[in-house]
């Protein structure tokens, strides 16, 4: 096993993030030529890898660290073999080949038939849709998560913080990934099942909670969950120990939603607009494409921002000058540098890692060209710390982003193009609200211990030790 699990690099290489801050980055490519391919001409993608297996656990386990070490070596234009996968995945950083995909949704499609949330959260979900059912979907949630509808989740959202940070212990290191998850979770079930207050929730529906809080501890923290995803790359449906880890998020579920039927009772939450939605023929969504989009929007709509938080505090605790700079800026109510501090947070450590396209014709990268029905995931960790994007792009540093706005295919934490995150205006105010409030009314202690390495679950990259923190005081 241990065999299996080297990284193909020299034994001088530290962990992608112990680099050095002064480390000059990913090279830059000169050719920035891309698009479907109108004649033969290109070379074959090099390949890093022939060993499937070996390769899907080597990005499983240390995903960033493989990139990083092949994108030096070979270019940033490289071909990996996966399980369950007919041919070679292609992994590309440059911002203008980024850009091509994401200007043709028709010829270069989300890639969801791979994804390895696709056993988890089903065929129906808006993640996993594609064309014009996808776009059915996005324009039926698309209103939820933005403009007064983001507003209203303000009270959700600083009730949540209140309760946490009156309960924080002092003096004992805490997860901040825990800690975000139930503030999250609490505001995403305000909006999808319109539970203004975890204390007026159904049984059911705490329930539901309950459940989906075991199954993200369970992916974080159990040996056995990198094999789980292993068995299931490129499978369409969950293998039978994942159906058995399911089972519980799956019936509760199915028990919040026969409750809210027998009830008739009608709202503007989420839950209630799915069971309302009708398709040109007056067809009501079945229970099953239900549960897709409302797994879905558990897991996606509160687990990455929960972990940006904790990466956040991650960098900030190591990084004393900035935690007080961040702090001030918290009381003086500076929006501009807590913005450039979330903006850096998730450029230095993306929990999106990367996104997928399948191209449906030929496509060429630069000097080279990739086969109809090609894989195209575009790495966010590459593309965050370009030497030509970025001054020292491993250097934890806010001040690049203060007054500047993010050029596009640059920072993209929240995806792009058509299937930019729904939810990313949401997330946005989360985390202007959570990380504002932590910094006003608590005192960390700072560390100078190593930064954490980062754990990968299924398309996220977390702190491996949930972004540990010390509370001195709290106000």
């Amino acid at each position: 096993m241990n065999a299996l699990l080297q990284i193909p690099t020299r034994e001088s290489r530290p962990r992608w993030h112990l680099i050095d801050p002064d480390h000059p980055g990913v090279p830059a490519t000169v050719d920035e030529a891309a698009g479907p391919a109108t004649d033969a001409r290109g070379r074959p993608v090099p390949r890093a890898s022939s060993n499937a297996v070996r390769t899907g656990i080597r990005v499983l386990t240390r995903g960033a660290d493989t990139f990083l070490a092949d994108v030096e070596r070979l270019g940033d234009v490289v071909a990996y073999p996966f399980p369950g996968r007919p041919g070679p995945s292609v992994v590309i950083s440059n911002p203008a080949h980024i850009k091509s995909l994401l200007a043709e949704p028709d010829l270069a499609p989300s890639a969801t038939s791979f994804s390895p949330l696709r056993p988890i959260i089903g065929p129906d979900s808006v993640l996993t849709a594609i064309g014009d059912r996808h776009r059915r979907q996005r324009a039926l949630l698309m209103p939820q998560f933005h403009g007064k509808s983001v507003a209203n989740y303000t009270e959700a959202i600083e009730r949540a913080t209140a309760h946490r940070i009156d309960t924080l212990p002092v003096g004992t290191p805490i997860r901040m990934s825990r800690i975000g998850q139930s503030i999250t979770l609490d505001v995403i079930m305000s909006g999808i099942f319109g539970v203004a207050d975890p204390s007026t929730a159904s049984p059911a529906e705490h329930r539901l909670r309950q459940a989906v809080l075991r199954l993200l501890f369970w992916s974080t923290r159990s040996a056995a969950a990198n094999l789980v995803q292993l068995v299931n790359l490129g499978r369409p449906e969950p293998s039978l120990p994942l159906r058995l880890i399911l089972r519980p998020v799956d019936r509760s579920i199915q028990e919040v939603v026969d409750e809210r039927r027998r009830s008739g009772g009608e709202g503007h939450d989420i839950l209630s607009i799915l069971l309302s939605a009708r398709d040109e023929a007056g067809v009501a969504l079945s229970d099953s494409e239900i549960r897709d989009e409302l797994l879905t929007l558990l897991l996606a709509g509160h687990e990455t921002t929960a972990n940006t938080i904790a990466w956040t505090f991650e960098r900030l605790v190591r990084h004393p000058q900035i935690y007080a700079r961040a702090r001030k800026a918290a009381i003086d109510q500076d929006e501009v540098y807590l913005t450039a501090v979330l903006n850096e947070s998730m450029r230095s450590r993306p929990v999106i890692p990367i996104f997928a396209r399948q191209v449906t014709v030929p496509w060429r990268f630069g000097a080279y060209r990739v086969e109809a029905g090609s894989v195209v995931l575009m790495s966010t960790v590459l593309l965050h710390h370009r030497a030509d994007l970025y001054e020292r792009p491993f250097a934890f540093d806010p001040e690049r982003f203060v007054g500047v706005r993010p050029a596009p295919n640059t920072l993209m934490p929240f995806g792009g193009g058509n299937r930019r995150c729904l939810g990313a205006n949401l997330a946005m105010a989360e985390l202007r609200a959570v990380v504002g409030e932590f910094l006003r009314r608590t005192e960390l202690e700072t560390t100078s211990a190593p930064a954490e390495p980062a754990s990968h679950r299924n398309v996220t990259m977390i702190p491996a030790s949930g972004g540990l923190v010390t509370v001195r005081a709290v106000r």
